[in-house]
C-alpha cells in the first residue's frame, strides 16, 4: 500500500506549479523516492544543472557528496535505496553575486508531511546544507555545531553543504574529512545492510 499511496503522492509532487511565480526557470519538481528506501537525502534545492537535466545532485556538489557517503553513482540513483527529498523541490533562482536563493518558503509544509511517513523503511536521514538543517533540527546553533556535536548514533547526520563553498568551511573545519566522513561511510553501510 505505502508503494501505490508514494506513487500517487510523487505524480502530484511532479505536477506541482503552485510556486511559479517564485521560480525563474519555471517550476519542474526534481525528487527520487521509494517506500523501500533505507536512506534519506534531505538538500536545499535542485540547482540549474539539475534542472536541466531533471536529476538530482547533478553537478559538483553532487560529486562531492557522493564521495563524502562512499556510494557509487549507481547506488546514490538507486531510489530503492535512496531516496532524495530536497527541502525545495524546485530551482529557485540565482543570488546576485553567486550561489543559489534559499529554497521556496511554501514547498517543504506543502509536500514533506505528505511524503516522509510514506518512506517507512528510512534508517538514515542526512540533512545537507543549513536550509535543510533549520527545517528538523531545532536549537539555533551555527552549521558547525550542529555538525560536529551531533550524536553519532542518531538516525539524523547534519552535513554542510558539498558546494564549492562548503570547501573553505571543510579547510577550517579539518575533524570534518578525518572523524565525520568516516563516521558516515559507517553509518551509510549499515543502513544498506
Amino acid at each position: 500500500m505505502p508503494d501505490h499511496e508514494l506513487s500517487s503522492v510523487l505524480e502530484a509532487v511532479r505536477a506541482c506549479t503552485r510556486c511559479v511565480a517564485d521560480l525563474p526557470l519555471g517550476p519542474k519538481p526534481i525528487i527520487q523516492a521509494s517506500a523501500s528506501a533505507r536512506i534519506l537525502i534531505i538538500g536545499q534545492a535542485p540547482g540549474t544543472k539539475a534542472h536541466e537535466s531533471g536529476c538530482p545532485w547533478n553537478d559538483q556538489s553532487g560529486n562531492r557528496l557522493r564521495e563524502w557517503t562512499g556510494l557509487a553513482e549507481a547506488e546514490f540513483y538507486d531510489e530503492s535505496k535512496v531516496a532524495i527529498v530536497p527541502a525545495g523541490l524546485c530551482y529557485p533562482g540565482a543570488i546576485p553575486g553567486g550561489g543559489d536563493k534559499p529554497p521556496v518558503p511554501a514547498c517543504a509544509p506543502l509536500w514533506h508531511a505528505r511524503i516522509l511517513p510514506l518512506l517507512t523503511n528510512v534508517w538514515l536521514t542526512l540533512l545537507v546544507g543549513l536550509h535543510a538543517q533549520k527545517l528538523y533540527l531545532k536549537g539555533g546553533r551555527s552549521l558547525t555545531e550542529l555538525v560536529r556535536q551531533h550524536p553519532q548514533s542518531s538516525p539524523v547526520i547534519p552535513l554542510p553543504h558539498p558546494s564549492w563553498r562548503g570547501v573553505g568551511w571543510m579547510r577550517k573545519n579539518a575533524w570534518f574529512e578525518s572523524e565525520s566522513l568516516p563516521m558516515l561511510r559507517k553509518r551509510i553501510e549499515e543502513a544498506l545492510r
